[in-house]
């Protein structure tokens, strides 16, 4: 059967050496038995953002798994809409340079069976143009699919909850961009939602949909930042093995992985002015 590791928020840069050794290791983990695919699923930087440098080293290092690669944005990447992050916000310059290193930041994979579709979360509730061009991408593939299941990627999930929960979240699709979604979240042959973003470990089924949210490979985040949302902090990644009809999602964290709190690296990652 087809298989897609899914890794997520290394944040690399060639600024220190940090996490570095987690990729590694799931690298070598899945030399046993490379995927058909790899997925990653946004802030492959520290600040590619801000710093070209970031964004290729971070390239180079995901580009070395013996398998294609699927690139997704996140806003260490490519910056985001202006809530989440009023200093970086997306625009041309910053797509330009995601483009140049790791492709258009959108795309799809046809697998035996199975599409593979990858979005770029970082525009949603932007107004760039590019949202308005991935909206129409978003109905094309969900269009094509034919019979296939449908596998969706993204670096932000689509909620937290519920499709219908209202109000904005760092954490998530802005709400007003969600309609966007519904050619794939409403289509019969969806199958998987994965995202990143959280630095946190949860799944759940809604109908015959998983939902999952893959670990980090860099740090993780406190939970008093994250009141009220489900998930275990630990490092590592996702394979998932697609079936006819559903996805068995299984985590892959080899010995030696480690999930960094946060405010251990605080100053390393995001050094004060």
């Amino acid at each position: 059967m087809p298989s897609i590791l899914q890794v997520s928020d290394a944040h690399l840069s060639p600024r220190n050496g940090l996490f570095r050794g987690n990729l590694d290791l799931v690298r070598r983990a899945a030399e046993a038995a490379p995927p058909d695919l790899v997925v990653a699923s946004g802030d492959l930087s520290l600040d590619g953002a801000g710093r070209e440098p970031d964004l290729a080293f971070a390239a180079e290092q995901h580009r070395a798994f013996a398998a294609p690669l699927l690139a997704l944005p996140g806003n260490h990447d490519v910056g985001s809409e202006p809530k989440l992050a009023p200093h970086q916000p997306v625009d041309d310059a910053r797509l330009d340079r995601w483009r140049r290193h790791l492709g258009p930041g959108r795309g799809v994979v046809d697998l035996p069976g199975w599409r593979v579709i990858g979005l770029n979360s970082e525009v949603m509730g932007t107004g760039h143009a590019e949202e308005e061009a991935q909206a129409a991408f978003i109905a094309a593939a969900a269009a094509g699919a034919g019979d296939r299941r449908i596998a969706l990627f993204l670096h932000k999930p689509p909620f937290l909850h519920a499709p219908e929960e209202a109000g904005w979240n760092p954490w998530s699709v802005p709400p007003e961009a969600r309609p966007a979604l519904a050619p794939l979240l409403t289509h019969p042959g969806l199958r998987l939602v994965a995202s990143g973003h959280l630095h946190l470990h949860h799944e759940i089924r809604r109908g015959a949909v998983t939902h999952v949210w893959a670990p980090s490979l860099s740090f993780t985040v406190p939970a008093s930042m994250q009141p009220g949302i489900p998930g275990a902090r630990i490092g590592g990644a996702l394979l998932h093995l697609l079936h006819a009809d559903h996805v068995e999602t299984r985590l892959l964290a080899p010995a030696g992985v480690e999930a960094v709190p946060m405010d251990t690296v605080q100053d390393q990652t995001y050094p004060r002015a």
